[in-house]
């Protein structure tokens, strides 16, 4: 077994959230190592988009670690996880387009994202939106308090 098989992972929970879409937005995070726990937020007033929202929650979470560890991000979209392990490297290979030869949207937070993910060792997990699972649900929560912080400028 790899020695980071042995070390415990942060837990981060990610989601973003739109009034309209686009819309003004939000993203929240929570991170959770042992019994420390840090709740982040933040959002734009301006139209902007979920997907965008939904991949500043996960650079914000990233880049709030102070140092290399081993992470496991849960989010409820599957773009966000689709795209940083199924998706990117494609993009990458053929210019920053897609297979249908048109410019990958976000592209400049799919960049960010990749800088601050390879700092570290990422799993990338899917859970099911608004279904209960605390750590969703208070992302969700995050995430809409951005959208409010924003809002009251």
């Amino acid at each position: 077994m790899p020695p980071e098989a042995d070390r415990k992972a942060v837990e981060i929970y990610t989601d973003g959230a739109c009034r309209g879409n686009p819309g003004p937005g939000g993203w929240g995070a929570v991170l959770q190592y042992g019994e420390q726990r840090k709740e982040l937020f933040g959002g734009e007033p301006d139209d902007t988009t979920n997907n965008r929202m939904e991949l500043m929650a996960a650079i914000q979470a990233l880049t709030a670690l102070t140092r290399p560890a081993v992470v496991r991000i849960h989010t409820d979209s599957s773009y966000l996880r689709n795209g940083i392990t199924r998706w990117l490297a494609g993009w990458q290979r053929n210019g920053w387009v897609t297979a249908e030869k048109k410019p990958v949207k976000n592209a400049d937070l799919w960049r960010q994202l990749e800088s601050a993910a390879s700092m570290h060792q990422v799993e990338w997990l899917w859970v099911k939106g608004h279904a209960g699972n605390p750590g969703n649900e208070k992302a969700d929560e995050l995430a809409n308090r951005g959208i409010d912080d924003a809002l009251r400028g």
